[in-house]
């Protein structure tokens, strides 16, 4: 069999293949029912390309890669220059990409879904937040960067400059494997796009007064990060934040029978204290400074 080519590290990671069962069984299929080509996607959903079939391996774009053996539901896979290996990491918390479908993928952090997915894909969920602050020509303070569906609604919008922090690591890593993150390097984006390894709780307090126009706060769950939902972090926000400037801080829908308690409302009364006009709004809070 002719040699896998060229390892993983010389080539491109948004121009590496992403699998999903679908697409291995349907890859397969077709290279045992004696096809020469298959056709697809291969990123995810966001475009449609053709893969060359041949015995022992396939290419696509120019490189060769081995058929996978067995890929399981739930799981976006990678090609490590080795194998096929799922899209995930373990650092104190077990970290993975998981497929939807949508095509845009969502990310579990100790199998707690992180986005919602029930009702239509991750970005377009970011997209119907995103026009609450109307971004346009704003410069935008994303607190909790994600996989970075916030930012890219930002930059479809037309915002002037995206500051987005993200905490950890290994996200920042999915992110350069997910073909729908937005890249802050690519041309496109006109350097309007900054990603900082950072955690918000302490950088915020780096930021100068009234230097943004916009707020995005998408943090993790209130038992995992309660200090991003703390009084001093949200006067903190109303201090970054130009008088007149919208934020969406998004809480979720938890269940007030189960937790006992009204997190949309209790994030209400914590903003109006901090200086701002807030009401709940989809599933989260929609404020203006005032």
């Amino acid at each position: 069999m002719p040699a896998l080519s060229p390892p993983a590290s010389t080539v491109p990671l948004p121009s590496r293949p992403l699998l999903t069962a679908d697409t291995a069984a349907s890859l397969l299929a077709a290279h045992q029912q004696g096809a020469q080509h298959w056709h697809g996607s291969l990123d995810l959903g966001r475009s449609q390309g053709q893969a060359l079939l041949e015995d022992g391996s396939w290419q696509w774009q120019g490189h060769r890669y081995p058929y996978p053996q067995r890929c399981r539901d739930r799981t976006v896979y990678w090609f490590d220059g080795q194998d096929w290996e799922p899209v995930s990491r373990y650092a104190g918390s077990l970290i993975k990409l998981v497929p939807t479908e949508w095509g845009v993928p969502t990310f579990e952090i100790d199998g707690i879904k992180m986005l919602p997915t029930s009702k239509e894909s991750p970005l377009e969920d970011a997209r119907r937040k995103v026009a609450l602050v109307q971004p346009q020509g704003k410069v935008v303070l994303d607190t909790c960067g994600g996989l970075g569906y916030f930012a890219a609604c930002c930059l479809d919008a037309g915002a002037a400059s995206i500051h987005s922090f993200e905490k950890n690591e290994s996200v920042l890593w999915l992110r350069t494997l997910n073909p729908w993150s937005p890249d802050p390097e690519a041309v496109e984006n006109g350097g309007r796009l900054r990603l900082v390894h950072a955690d918000v709780a302490q950088a915020i307090g780096t930021l100068a007064d009234a230097s943004f126009d916009v707020l995005l706060h998408d943090p993790p769950r209130f038992g995992i990060a309660g200090e991003l939902y703390s009084q001093s972090f949200y006067d903190q926000l109303a201090r970054v934040l130009r008088r007149g400037g919208r934020l969406f801080h998004y809480t979720g829908t938890p269940n007030r029978l189960t937790s006992g308690r009204d997190v949309p409302r209790e994030v209400c009364r914590r903003l109006e204290k901090a200086g701002f006009s807030a009401r709940p709004e989809l599933d989260g809070v929609l404020a203006q400074r005032r």
